[in-house]
């Protein structure tokens, strides 16, 4: 399990990162709080921050769900596609938005599998009862 925890503390540490970037092109853009936009670089990084939280919302709990059901490293293995995935979704992002596909597909598809595998792991738990 504790490859699963290490995953996880990644992708906070990685929301951090990119919060901390966010605020980086405010101050590089010189946009004042509280605008949201006005500058094309700030509001590419703002969406990378909150299109990753919006995924962690999802990703955790099924992270750690299906972590109790599965074995950790196929668990962990799925984790770490989606932190490689956040981070090329950020790259190709914050350079050309048209291009965030791959990094995208990279963080989704490892979450809806992690969801997949919880719901699984519950519903087998639950028929054994």
């Amino acid at each position: 399990m504790e490859f699963v925890e290490l995953i996880a503390i990644f992708a906070v540490l990685q929301f951090f990162f990119f919060g901390a970037m966010t605020g980086r092109a405010r101050r590089d853009s010189g946009l004042k709080a509280p605008a949201m936009v006005g500058h094309e670089g700030f509001e590419r990084m703002y969406r990378v921050q909150m299109n990753t939280l919006e995924t962690l919302v999802v990703f955790l709990p099924a992270l750690f769900l299906a972590g109790k059901y599965w074995p950790a490293l196929v668990v962990a293995g799925l984790g770490l596609i989606y932190v490689v995935g956040r981070f090329l979704y950020w790259r190709a992002y914050v350079s050309d938005p048209a291009q965030r596909g791959l990094g995208f597909m990279l963080s989704m598809v490892p979450t809806f599998l992690l969801v997949l595998l919880a719901l699984l792991g519950i519903l087998i738990s639950l028929l054994r009862l």
